[in-house]
């Protein structure tokens, strides 16, 4: 009973582990579906993730792609527009030059009505007027211009807006006609022939009724053979062909102390100015413009600037006598003195040389004011006899008719003033035709004088080999020429550059040893205005500050 009882207990033992091995084993792979369940899921879910990321990113990117792309778009059309804006500027900005220069062009006899420049024109201005009785007279120069290529001859002008003058016409190097309305200019026998790239003054005096007429508008054009002279002017070269030959060249060496410390009182021998101990000297430098009109470059550091950056050593102070603020019209003479004296007083400070420029222009003849001339040079040759650099000037540019027995008579009359005080300055002579015509002077010369030399102008765009000539003519007969004035564009100290005339004139001053000056020490807009018209300094000029004849000039200065 026992043993059987014991059996049951083995099988029911047996029985209950192999209950609880079956639970484990089943216990077991439900705890590994699970966990494979589970780690499935986390798989599935890394991979929809990923799967999203990517879609995002490439969301992200596409998303980047169209707003580059806008952005490029948005660009290109604000370039389109700045594109379209700058041509319609440009556009309306040419438009307006059009305007401008069709515009001047009516008060421009240099202009065509297109804004094309003129080889040919006359220029007419009033010059001075006064009251004869009940009668007004005017005085008028007319300019007749010459750019072209080719002579001309057997012109005829006619000049508009004479209604109400008198027939009777007192002038000079023409021949005049009243003609309803117009005044019809013809030639003397003597310029019946204007040569090319040259040009000739006409004068003349007329009576009106009525002073408005004489101050009303004048337009004067040049016929050719009875038709309207409209040929095109070229234009001049606008680079030097000697430029890159002239670069090269070894400057000199800077001279030490000061020009008048080193070269002293100056002298004339033969065709040449000297220095004390007898050596050829060159005086190079600038005119000041009108005192009267840029009285603010009359001062030491301008003239400095000049001497010590640009390489001069020579000062002219131009003094108009005729113009309105002229010594012998309206202006203040006791200022314009003044300026003079403080001029010279500037240079010698600097051991400058400096010219007392009696600068006649619109008086034409200087023995229209010989009676202050007189006065005015005995007082200024008396104030500097003791000083070594000063130079006298007595008359800037005869023109008008006016002859050299005209200038001779008058010179003879001066020159003795300032002996008296100065025995030994070197005075300078004008000739006739704006000192042009100075191998008129050589063929009769003035007489039991010394350092006595004769100027001579030019203005390289106008002229060229006919004025050289004269200048080599003079030179040849032994007289001494002096440049006192000069620049580089044309004749009304305007136009376009001449640069390759510019270096002809170059060549004849050194190859006759020279002196010149320069026109003219001001930011006047105009091409012969050394400093540029935007630049306000008075000394110190930095080269953009200069005008490109002040950029030649320094340059030839520094030679």
């Amino acid at each position: 009973m026992n043993s059987k009882k014991g059996l049951w207990i083995a099988i029911a033992v047996m029985a209950l582990i192999i209950v609880g091995l079956v639970g484990y084993i089943i216990g077991s792979k439900g705890k590994d579906s699970d966990k494979v369940n589970q780690e499935t899921g986390i798989a599935a879910t890394t991979e929809v993730v990923e799967e999203n990321t990517i879609e995002d990113l490439s969301s992200e990117e596409n998303t980047e792609e169209d707003s580059e792309a806008d952005e490029t778009d948005k660009k290109e059309s604000e370039n389109e527009e700045s594109e379209k804006n700058e041509t319609d500027k440009n556009e309306t900005d040419k438009n307006e030059t059009d305007k401008k220069e069709a515009n001047d062009s009516d008060d421009n006899p240099a202009l065509n009505a297109d804004g094309s420049k003129k080889a040919v024109y006359a220029s007419i201005k009033s010059a001075n007027d006064w009251k004869e009785g009940k009668m007004h007279v005017f005085q008028y120069d007319l300019d007749i211009i010459n750019k072209s290529k080719e002579d001309l001859g057997n012109w005829e002008v006619k000049v508009s807006g004479f209604s109400g003058a008198d027939e009777e016409i007192t002038g000079w190097n023409g021949k005049f006609k009243i003609d309803g309305d117009q005044l019809i200019v013809t030639s003397e026998d003597y310029n019946k022939i204007i040569a090319a790239n040259s040009q000739i003054n006409i004068g003349f005096q007329i009576k009106f009724d009525n002073e408005a007429d004489g101050e009303s508008k004048k337009a004067a054009t040049v016929y050719n053979d009875g038709a309207v002279v409209d040929i095109v002017k070229e234009e001049p070269t606008t680079q030097s062909s000697k430029e890159k030959e002239e670069s090269k060249k070894e400057k000199p060496a800077e001279e030490k102390g000061t020009p008048l410390a080193n070269h002293g009182k100056l002298s004339v021998k033969g065709t040449d100015i000297v220095d004390k101990n007898g050596d050829k000297y060159q005086l190079k430098g600038v005119s000041t413009h009108g005192l009267a009109w840029f009285p603010a470059y009359v001062n030491k550091e301008s003239f400095q600037s000049l001497r010590d950056d640009w390489g001069a050593n020579l000062v002219r102070l131009a003094m108009y006598t005729a113009e309105s603020g002229g010594y012998c019209q309206d202006g203040d003479k006791s200022e314009l003195k003044s300026l003079v004296e403080d001029g010279v007083e500037y240079a010698s400070e600097l051991g400058m040389y400096v010219i007392i420029d009696w600068h006649i222009l619109s008086d034409n003849n200087p023995q229209i004011n010989e009676d202050e001339a007189i006065t005015f040079f005995d007082e200024m040759s008396a104030k500097f006899a003791d000083y070594d650099n000063v130079l006298y000037e007595i008359c800037n540019e005869p023109n008008g008719g006016t002859s050299w027995s005209d200038v001779k008579e008058y010179a003879e009359k001066i020159i003795p003033v300032i002996r008296t005080n100065d025995k030994d300055a070197i005075i300078l002579v004008g000739s006739p035709t704006w000192s042009q015509d100075v191998d008129l002077a050589a063929e009769d010369p003035i007489e039991n004088q010394t350092n006595i030399a004769y100027t001579a102008h030019f203005y390289a765009a106008t002229h060229k080999d006919n004025i050289r000539d004269k200048v080599k003519k003079a030179n040849s007969k032994g007289l001494c020429v002096f440049i006192s004035e000069f620049s580089i564009c044309d004749a009304s100290g305007n136009g376009g550059i001449d640069y390759d005339s510019a270096d002809d004139w170059s060549s004849l001053i050194d190859d006759l040893n020279l002196s010149y000056c320069a026109w003219s020490l001001c930011n006047k807009a105009e091409t012969s205005a050394l400093i540029d018209s935007n630049c306000d300094k008075t000394s110190g000029w930095e080269e953009d500050d200069l005008s490109d004849a002040g950029k030649w000039l320094k340059n030839r200065l520094s030679e």
